[in-house]
């Protein structure tokens, strides 16, 4: 199919939407880090931590990530189908109701709304727009897939499959609960099932709101950023079915040490242990690719952020496993351990992938290069610096607050008061902030460079048509 049949305009307005929602998440985020060391950065009721805070995750998970993950799936599934959108104009009313769908979403969260469940803080009205959303978005996804002009299915396909059931299945039971009120409902499960159901929910958001789509991007934009083809196609379909086999089963190594009941834990440690199997299959996959030609590295920008991404992925795949085993899980959990692990994933893993998956796509539906190169490299090395810094120092101090709440006198009393134990993290979190504020320093260089070859690419088709026109 000829290039311009294709309609990128949706793919260029959620683009530019996870941009906007994404600053606005970053800005957030820094703010609460320096909150933690220093009350004075929270400015009344509806700009403390405890408010900013859900909408920090929430505007970053679902208006820059899952933002990002529609344009760029749509994006992906026309050039992959061969064919365009089976129905463009419902992509566009798709596009306006996911902006309208965040503000309003953010907006209740700063006043305080809140079901209070991780990752799911969305009040009832709030979760019909997101299903009425997800709804929309699976039914021109798997319609244009079902109506494709390319017979086989590229993994990223399969990936992308994956993500729609089976979000749409883990949203919909996560959020099942009665409403009182406009704006306040009560959990339809209580108690141990109530935990479980939501970490049944919160580890597999992790997995296919951040695991299956970024491997999506993964495996697309890593062979056409190298020129590569990638290394084995039998492998990564049977990484692919056994993390779908696996992952579900996982959510309950974060209750370990919990009234959950033993068995349960078990169960999720073991399918967690062996989620390390189908997750390397896709490093070594990433890794082999590259491997016939190393010099991709240097001579193909985008190379890095895709091989960087990977390894933060299976450095990810390592550690969270690893923090399901009951005598790890022992001296880590609930403590700054964990946000560094997540945001090595968020920060390394999924930000690296996405970044350059839309380095690639705005010069290609542009008809341009990119603005500059060497801005791009810059970008990646910061941001780079900015990850190793924030999870090393997350990673430190989570050591050291797990060890000084196990510590003990000879009486057996305990060592050291818990407000002794939060005063010993305050150059960690302080070095959090100055870490993120390199980050977000990072992310500025790639929004300006994004912007610039946007306007690159306007400045040149209007050239071009003048010139027709003379």
């Amino acid at each position: 199919m000829n290039e311009y049949q294709y309609d990128y305009q949706t793919v260029k307005g959620f683009i530019v939407s996870c941009l906007f929602w994404g600053v606005i998440g970053l800005v957030i985020g820094l703010l609460i880090s320096a909150q933690l060391w220093n009350p004075n950065f929270n400015f009344g009721e509806y700009f403390s931590f405890g408010r900013l805070r859900t909408v920090h995750t929430n505007v970053l998970a679902y208006g820059l990530g899952i933002g990002a993950e529609f344009g760029i799936f749509y994006y992906l599934v026309i050039r992959l189908t061969k064919r365009p959108l089976l129905f463009p104009k419902l992509a566009r009313f798709h596009l306006w109701l996911f902006n309208v769908g965040i503000a309003l979403a953010a907006w209740t969260l700063f006043m305080g709304y809140s079901q209070n469940l991780e990752y799911a803080e969305f009040e009832w009205p709030i979760d019909i727009a997101v299903v009425i959303l997800w709804v929309i978005f699976a039914i021109n996804v798997m319609g244009t897939i079902f109506k494709r002009k390319e017979e086989e299915l590229y993994i990223s396909l399969w990936y992308i499959i994956a993500t729609i059931v089976t979000v749409a299945i883990l949203y919909i039971v996560n959020n099942l609960s009665i409403p009182a009120t406009l704006f306040k409902s009560y959990h339809l499960f209580a108690g141990v099932n109530s935990a479980n159901v939501e970490w049944w929910y919160g580890h597999n958001a992790v997995g296919f709101l951040f695991t299956t789509p970024i491997l999506a991007m993964f495996y697309y934009f890593l062979p056409k950023s190298t020129g590569l083809p990638i290394y084995s196609h039998r492998l990564s379909i049977i990484s692919f079915w056994s993390l779908i086999f696996a992952y579900l089963w996982t959510g309950a190594h974060h209750l370990v040490y919990t009234p959950l009941p033993d068995w349960i834990q078990t169960l999720g440690i073991a399918f967690t242990l062996f989620l390390i199997a189908p997750s390397w299959g896709s490093v070594v996959n990433g890794y082999f690719t590259v491997e016939s030609d190393w010099s991709v590295m240097k001579n193909k920008y985008l190379t890095k952020f895709f091989i960087a991404g990977i390894t933060f992925y299976g450095l990810q795949t390592i550690q969270g496993p690893s923090q399901g085993i009951r005598v790890i899980s022992s001296l880590i959990h609930y403590t700054d351990w964990v946000p560094g692990h997540v945001h090595m994933g968020t920060m390394g893993w999924v930000t690296m992938v996405i970044c350059a998956s839309i380095y690639y796509i705005i010069p290609h539906i542009y008809k341009t290069e990119i603005y500059s190169v060497k801005l791009a490299n810059i970008h990646f090395w910061i941001v780079l610096i900015g990850q190793l810094m924030f999870s090393i120092t997350m990673w430190i101090t989570g050591i050291q607050q797990g060890a000084m709440w196990k510590m003990t006198n000879p009486d057996g009393s305990l060592k050291y008061t818990f407000i002794e134990t939060v005063t010993a993290n305050y150059p960690y979190w302080q070095m959090r902030t100055i870490a993120g504020i390199i980050f977000v320093i990072g992310m500025l260089f790639f929004l300006y460079n994004v912007f610039m070859t946007i306007q690159k690419g306007k400045k040149e088709l209007a050239a071009k048509l003048a010139a027709a026109n003379a």
